[in-house]
């Protein structure tokens, strides 16, 4: 029996969707037919009139089709004074469709950081949430309580957008009912158990303090260039984009974009510091022993380090 996968897009920009037809091996359409996914709905994939899809919604609410996974794209709009009007369906607010869906699933997925945490507009007018998450705080939309019909809790697969490997393992896992072990934010250990910059290019020249307050050089990002890699959980270095590259791996900060966090307030291309420190340092670091460890990191960097002759 085929699986129903059910595809919302909510307050965002569609940019999980698009990263998701970049998937190769395999390509989408090889993953939802040797999956055997019956894709019901996708907002800007599907075909069917308005009526078809209206017929649809009532068949799963009513429990007429079944609902195996719901994805959702985007944050919950709970604005204006949580009447969720700024975001509407048929005329009445989408967050009351996506809480209907949401009961019937047996699996629900946020896909991408605003779908997952709120991300932009958490702050703004639009009063914007993650599905079981308001930022760091667990909650959201559905409430912290909240278990699918298999007993799950929201799977977050964060990420402005989230890689196409990841979505695509992470329904692979969900369809071949393959538990996903989850860290502290539920998102999967698999691709959420390491720091970004734990594969970065650029470790050497940060374990030595050889660091950059220009971009465009070799050298590490984090001192002086707001490079949030070792504060950040997330498979970027792990799963190259395109097979090739990452934010580091071409000389861009790390944006944190798969932290509850984000985007943070603060410039992205700029380190808050004290003491030439960073205010933010990696987990489980204390300021004291760092600055004195770095200094010494910094005195013993070897020649080619300092003339920045590692490749990258």
């Amino acid at each position: 029996m085929a699986v129903t996968l059910y595809w919302m897009q909510g307050g965002g920009c569609g940019g999980d969707s698009m990263a998701l037809l970049n998937a190769e091996t395999p390509d989408l359409i090889e993953l939802l037919r040797g999956l055997d996914v019956d894709v019901l709905w996708h907002p800007s994939l599907s075909n069917g009139s308005p009526k078809k899809h209206a017929d649809l919604l009532r068949a799963i609410a009513s429990g007429e089709q079944r609902l195996d996974v719901l994805c959702v794209e985007g944050s919950i709009v709970r604005g204006p004074g949580g009447t969720g009007m700024y975001d509407t369906h048929a005329g009445e607010p989408r967050k009351h469709l996506t809480h209907r869906l949401a009961q019937k699933a047996g699996a629900v997925v946020a896909v991408g950081t605003c779908a997952s945490f709120g991300g932009i507009g958490t702050d703004g007018e639009i009063e914007a949430t993650g599905l079981q998450f308001h930022k760091g705080r667990q909650g959201g939309f559905l409430g912290a309580g909240f278990r699918s019909v298999a007993g799950l809790p929201v799977i977050n697969l964060a990420g402005c957008p989230c890689h196409p490997d990841v979505v695509c393992g992470a329904l692979t896992a969900l369809v071949q009912r393959v538990p996903l072990d989850l860290d502290e934010y539920q998102r999967p250990l698999a691709w959420y158990g390491m720091q970004v910059h734990q594969g970065c290019v650029r470790n050497e020249y940060h374990e030595y303090r050889i660091e950059e307050s220009a971009l465009g050089k070799r050298g590490c990002l984090f001192f002086h260039l707001g490079c949030q890699g070792p504060l950040t959980r997330g498979p970027c270095n792990k799963l190259r984009w395109n097979r090739r590259s990452s934010k580091t791996a071409v000389g861009v900060p790390c944006f944190g974009c798969t932290s509850p966090s984000f985007p943070r307030p603060n410039p992205f291309f700029e380190s808050r510091c004290i003491a030439d420190v960073p205010l933010d340092l990696p987990e489980g670091v204390d300021r004291a022993h760092y600055l004195a460890y770095k200094g010494m990191a910094a005195a013993a960097a070897p020649d080619r380090l300092r003339q920045r002759k590692n490749r990258i």
